[in-house]
C-alpha cells in the first residue's frame, strides 16, 4: 500500500480508501509523496548538514564567538540543524512507514517545531541586533556584547521550546489505514488545539517576526540613507537578506497552513479543494525545509571573510598541507586575514 500521509505536525489529511463514493480518495497525492519527499528530505539532509557545520566550524575556530552578532549566528546554524537532523527518519517514514515509536514520533515533532521558532526568533535578534548598532549607536556599546547575546540566546531557546510543547503532547504514532503513522492527534471532541497549533506558528512564526523586522528595517534604512559607513551597509544587507529569504521560504507554507485551518472548520470545502492544499502543502513544507541550507550559501556569496574562512579552513587541513605546503598560499593567506580583522571595529564589523 502506498504511505497515507507525510509528516503531519497540523495538517489534517482525509487519507481513505473506500468504496463510498462520498469520501474523498487521495491515491495519487499519496504516491506523490512517496518518491518526492524522501528526494528533496535527502538533499536537504546532505546540504543543510555540510553548510551549517562548516558555519559553526568557522565561528568557533576564527571568530571565536567575540560578538553578539557571532552568537546570533551560531545559534541560527544550530537551529538549522535541529530540522536536518531528524529528516532521515521523516524520509524512511514517508517512503514506508513510522517504525521508531511513539516517543521518537514525540521528539522529532518538538525538535521540528522547536528549529522553526528558534531559527526565527534568532533572525528576528540579528535584525533588532543590527538596529541597535546603526541607529542607537551609543546604547549598542553597552547592549551588544557577548554576554547579553548569550542571555537573549537562551531566552529564545526557552521560549522556542515551550512554544513547541503542543507538538509534543499531541504527537502519535498511531495505526491508520494498515500502517503506523506520526501525526498530532487532537481531541475529536474538541477543535481548540487542533486550530490553536497553526494559528501560533502563523502569529509567532511570520506575522510578529514580519512585524519587528519592518519597524528595525525601516529605521536602519533611514538612517543608513546618508550613511558612508560600507562596513555598517554590508552587515545590514547580509542580514536583511537572511530576513528576505527566510520570509520567501516560510510563507507559502504558513499560507497553505492557514488555508487548512479554514477548511478543517468547513470555510471550505471540497474533495479536490482538499488535494490542492494537500500538493501545496507538501511543496511548500519542502521549500520551508530548503531554507536550512540557505544561510551558509548566501554568507558565502555575500561575506568576503566568509569566503576566506572557508578557504583557511581547508588550507589547514592535513590533505592540503601536504600538497600545496611549499606554494606558501596558506601562510600568506592567514597573515592578511589577521590584518584585516585587526582593523575592523566591532560595532561595524561584517557578520562573516
Amino acid at each position: 500500500m502506498p504511505p497515507t500521509a507525510t509528516i503531519q505536525y497540523f495538517s489534517s489529511y482525509d487519507y481513505n480508501f473506500s468504496d463510498d463514493p462520498g469520501i474523498c480518495e487521495k491515491d495519487d497525492v499519496n504516491n506523490f509523496g512517496s518518491w518526492f519527499l524522501p528526494t528533496c528530505y535527502s538533499i536537504v539532509f546532505l546540504l543543510g548538514l555540510a553548510g551549517n557545520i562548516l558555519v559553526i566550524l568557522v565561528l568557533l575556530k576564527y571568530k571565536r564567538l567575540k560578538s553578539m552578532t557571532d552568537i546570533y549566528l551560531l545559534n541560527l546554524a544550530i537551529s538549522d540543524l535541529f530540522f536536518v537532523f531528524a529528516l532521515p527518519f521523516w524520509s524512511y517514514f514517508v517512503a514506508d512507514e513510522w517504525v521508531f515509536g511513539n516517543g521518537l514520533c514525540k521528539f522529532f515533532s518538538w525538535v521540528y517545531l522547536t528549529g522553526f521558532y528558534s531559527g526565527i526568533f534568532f533572525i528576528m535578534l540579528m535584525s533588532i541586533d543590527r538596529y541597535l548598532a546603526v541607529v542607537h549607536v551609543v546604547f549598542a556599546l553597552k547592549a551588544r556584547t557577548v554576554s547579553y547575546g548569550v542571555l537573549t540566546s537562551l531566552i529564545v531557546w526557552l521560549v522556542a521550546m515551550a512554544a513547541s510543547i503542543p507538538g509534543l503532547v499531541f504527537s502519535e504514532s498511531v495505526p491508520e489505514n494498515n500502517r503506523i503513522i506520526c501525526r498530532p492527534n487532537y481531541p475529536k471532541s474538541d477543535m481548540t488545539w487542533k486550530l490553536f497549533t497553526p494559528l501560533e506558528f502563523n502569529i509567532l512564526g511570520l506575522l510578529v517576526p514580519f512585524a519587528v523586522m519592518f519597524y528595525c528595517y525601516t529605521r536602519i534604512l533611514k538612517a543608513l540613507w546618508h550613511c558612508r559607513n560600507e562596513n555598517k551597509k554590508k552587515a545590514v544587507k547580509m542580514i536583511f537578506v537572511v530576513m528576505i529569504v527566510f520570509l520567501l521560504f516560510w510563507t507559502p507554507y504558513n499560507i497553505v497552513l492557514f488555508l487548512q485551518c479554514l477548511h478543517d472548520t468547513g470555510v471550505i470545502e471540497g474533495c479536490q479543494i482538499s488535494k490542492i492544499l494537500d500538493y501545496a502543502f507538501q511543496a511548500s513544507q519542502t521549500l520551508s525545509f530548503f531554507h536550512c541550507c540557505l544561510n551558509p550559501v548566501i554568507y558565502f556569496f555575500m561575506g568576503q571573510k566568509f569566503k576566506k574562512y572557508i578557504r583557511l579552513l581547508f588550507k589547514n587541513n592535513a590533505f592540503y598541507r601536504t600538497l600545496c605546503k611549499p606554494c606558501g598560499h596558506a601562510d600568506t593567506f592567514l597573515s592578511e586575514l589577521t590584518a584585516s580583522s585587526r582593523t575592523q571595529s566591532t560595532s561595524d564589523e561584517e557578520p562573516l
